[in-house]
């Protein structure tokens, strides 16, 4: 009899532990079905991005942000139910739900907290030389073509793909980007290289430029950083620009669109 109320005790303890940890098997879960279901709710994002500035917003509201490094940590804790939904640019989303089945991407095209986003290229504040230099090359890949082309082809059915200039040349030495690839299409890494639209556009500016690109994969929210000590001089990663972001880098003109999404499961 005592082993048996021993063993029943146990089980009592057992799932009381989880039930505070995971429930006791059942899912504790809030449903995400439109956005003011924010409210309240545990949202993943990767540290340092537009995505964790919307949903810092929702703090105030009973919500809580757990933040990651990569992107891809925080989808990895949605299909594992530790949070509700993650809050992340539509293109990387995008990607994260066509390689995960459960996983889908609710509209919120028509509300203003994830209104469009620009995209544009962080510089040193003072470093006036290579920005004019930047905008000028920019200006003339987006007249081209060629930047909508490199979009396209990530994005889009365009099968394109930019090829350095034969003969050409670096006669001012080399350039290094700041960036964070996990963020696919526009940085990721495949067959041990970084690729993706910010690569591709970079190198096409720094070959017009006369510049060798060395590219830094780094932690999303050391770009600024780097870029400000000068141990990178510019960085590409997706990077919105914002009010906040201004005060510490000056951004080139834009190259792309984005906007925020919700990844919830299905």
């Amino acid at each position: 009899m005592k082993k048996v109320l021993s063993a029943i005790l146990a089980g009592v303890m057992v799932c009381t532990m989880a039930f505070a940890f995971a429930g006791c098997g059942s899912s504790k879960a809030k449903k995400i079905t439109k956005v003011d279901d924010l409210k309240g709710a545990i949202i993943g994002v990767q540290s340092g991005t537009t995505g964790d500035n919307i949903a810092t917003e929702y703090e105030k509201d009973g919500a809580t942000v757990n933040r990651y490094n990569k992107g891809a940590d925080a989808v990895v804790a949605l299909k594992n139910g530790k949070i509700d939904c993650v809050i992340i640019d539509s293109e990387p989303a995008k990607a994260f739900v066509a390689n995960n089945s459960g996983l889908k991407i609710l509209d919120t095209a028509d509300d203003e907290n994830f209104a469009k986003e620009e995209y544009a290229i962080c510089i040193a504040k003072g470093n006036e030389a290579l920005l004019e230099k930047f905008n000028t090359a920019l200006g003339e890949l987006k007249e081209d073509g060629t930047v909508s082309k490199i979009i396209n082809h990530f994005i889009g059915d365009e099968e394109y793909t930019y090829s350095t200039p034969e003969g050409t040349q670096y006669p001012n030495g080399e350039l290094h980007m700041a960036t964070n690839a996990e963020f696919e299409p526009y940085e990721y890494i495949a067959d041990n290289k970084i690729v993706g639209i910010d690569p591709m556009i970079a190198t096409a500016i720094c070959d017009k430029l006369g510049y060798k690109l060395v590219i830094d994969n780094m932690e999303f929210e050391s770009i600024i950083g780097s870029i400000q000590t000068g141990k990178a001089d510019f960085g590409m990663a997706g990077m919105t620009v914002t009010e906040e972001r201004k005060k510490s880098v000056s951004f080139t003109d834009t190259y792309a669109e984005a906007a925020q999404v919700i990844i919830v499961k299905k």
